[in-house]
């Protein structure tokens, strides 16, 4: 019986390992890492928005007609009271009057076709001293929504999808 016992452990240990080590090589780049040390993480509720334009990608005369993203906007929450906003840039600012904006430099899907991208965010410029005054990067994490869908019918026209994410702002390491 201990013998059972002992190969039964050594499974459900092996495997645990396994498992753990699977999650982790299938987080999306721009979840893992070690980027510096996280100094707040902020709740964004919002909208990605974008127009409808010709496909860039198509130079032929009567291109197709796509969604290309535009811009974010989003407020910031922090434990569920409101401490900031989120918008084109891509830039964030905080109700100390801190902010920053970023450069995208890595990118992973989001968990289903709907989702926008998880994002490794490089800071670029600063503004004001605050809470954000030391932030070297952002990860964007656990995105829901916000992806374009369908075919756009006529040039000029926005579609609003709503999103969510968090930003983990991070200082140190990139």
């Amino acid at each position: 019986m201990k013998l059972i016992s002992k190969v039964l452990m050594n499974v459900v240990v092996r495997a645990t390992i396994l498992l753990s080590t699977q999650a982790v090589a299938e987080a999306p780049p721009a979840a893992s890492g070690h980027d510096g040390v996280e100094l707040v993480t902020l709740h964004a509720e919002g909208a990605q928005i974008y127009e409808c334009n010709p496909d860039s990608g198509n130079k032929s005369e009567g291109r197709a007609l796509t969604w290309q993203f535009r811009e974010p906007i989003a407020t910031l929450t922090l434990d569920g009271k409101s401490v900031g906003r989120h918008y084109a840039g891509p830039t964030w600012d905080y109700y100390d009057g801190s902010g920053v904006k970023g450069k995208v430099t890595t990118s992973a899907p989001g968990a289903t076709s709907n989702d926008i991208p998880w994002l490794k965010i490089e800071i670029v410029d600063h503004r004001n001293n605050g809470i954000l005054s030391n932030v070297t990067a952002i990860r964007r994490i656990n995105t829901r929504g916000g992806l374009a869908q369908g075919s756009c019918e006529r040039a000029g026209d926005f579609l609003s999808v709503p999103y969510s994410a968090d930003y983990v702002f991070l200082r140190g390491g990139m």
